[in-house]
């Protein structure tokens, strides 16, 4: 297995300049991997991962995810190819089924065979193959191909899921998994034999593929301030993850509690609600002590990436900064 790496998770939020900081600060602070989330009504990360491209040499860059729904399988290609291009090499696809579409008025039939074809559409652009496919969701014509440079046929790709049958799907076909909104050591065996029942018939080994981690990040100092933010964050999605981990024995009478002060727009007040030990589970936060000791466990269970996503700190860039100094130069990551 190879080195275990750090990543961090980044949202778009920021003004043009802002993404460049973060990138170049995590790379010089020891971080193997800069993602930039693709959630619903956020900025597209195409532009802040083109930004961060610029300003970086070394980590490897991508979307935490695409979904195939509100962005065509063809423009995804070309977002990928676009980055892999401005990074020399260093782009990853990110592919996922997305959340709160219907949001926004967009149904997500088939979403197995969505993501499926999804990347089989997109590879075979990136790779020049020009027989056309016709699936049960996606179709290419023959002859359709891109018309412009691709650096790679093959930037590595990363499905983002919880549930089995998506996590199979990655046994058979990725290199990464990431479950998202997770800081659980539980979760992992669970993930990686859910990855075993695809990988197994497709003649893959699970461990080889890299198990992803990543969550809410806030460390500080002051670790009662850092958990009190990090509280108001995971309360905003605990009824959905706490749904999704088979290991969470969370009561429900407190998710109904936490997800009506949420809705409420109560947001602190149903943090305040949220217990140290769910925290934990959903959660990196506290002083840059506890925050290692969390990424240590999710090693130590078999993770090949941790990432630590936004806020990162009581201010991102001091947050990415103690992650930098204090947090990674802890972690054991030796295979």
């Amino acid at each position: 297995m190879t080195r275990v790496e750090i990543g961090l998770g980044v949202q778009g939020d920021k003004r043009p300049g802002e993404y460049a900081k973060l990138a170049a600060a995590a790379e010089a602070g020891g971080f193997d991997v800069v993602s930039v989330f693709g959630d619903l009504m956020y900025q597209p990360p195409i532009g802040p991962l083109l930004e961060m491209a610029a300003a970086t040499s070394t980590v490897r860059l991508g979307a935490a995810c695409y979904n195939p729904y509100s962005l065509a399988p063809h423009e995804i290609a070309g977002q990928v190819a676009a980055l892999d291009l401005a990074s020399r090499g260093r782009a990853y696809l990110g592919l996922a089924r997305g959340t709160w579409l219907d949001a926004v008025g967009i149904d997500q039939p088939y979403p197995v065979t969505a993501l499926s074809e999804a990347a089989e559409v997109i590879y075979r652009l990136l790779g020049g193959r020009v027989e056309g496919f016709t699936g049960k969701v996606f179709r290419l014509a023959p002859g359709a191909a891109l018309r412009y440079p691709v650096q790679r046929p093959d930037p590595p790709l990363l499905i983002g899921a919880w549930g089995p049958r998506a996590a199979a799907l990655a046994g058979r076909i990725a290199a990464e998994i990431k479950v998202g909104g997770s800081a659980n050591p539980a979760v992992v065996p669970v993930i990686r034999a859910r990855l075993q029942a695809g990988a197994e018939p497709a003649g893959r080994c699970a461990d080889d593929v890299r198990i992803v981690l990543g969550a809410v990040t806030v460390v500080d100092r002051d670790g009662a301030a850092a958990r009190a933010r990090a509280r108001t964050e995971v309360a905003m999605y605990l009824a959905v993850v706490a749904a999704l981990d088979p290991t969470a024995e969370i009561p429900a009478e407190l998710v109904n509690r936490v997800r009506a002060l949420v809705d409420a727009g109560q947001h602190e007040e149903a943090g305040r609600l949220v217990p140290d030990d769910v925290l934990d589970m959903f959660a990196f936060s506290g002083t840059p002590d506890r925050v290692a000791d969390q990424a240590q466990r999710l090693i130590d269970a078999g993770v090949g990436r941790v990432e630590f996503g936004t806020p990162h700190g009581l201010t991102d860039a001091g947050g990415v900064h103690l992650l930098a100094t204090t947090v990674l130069p802890q972690l054991e990551r030796k295979p």
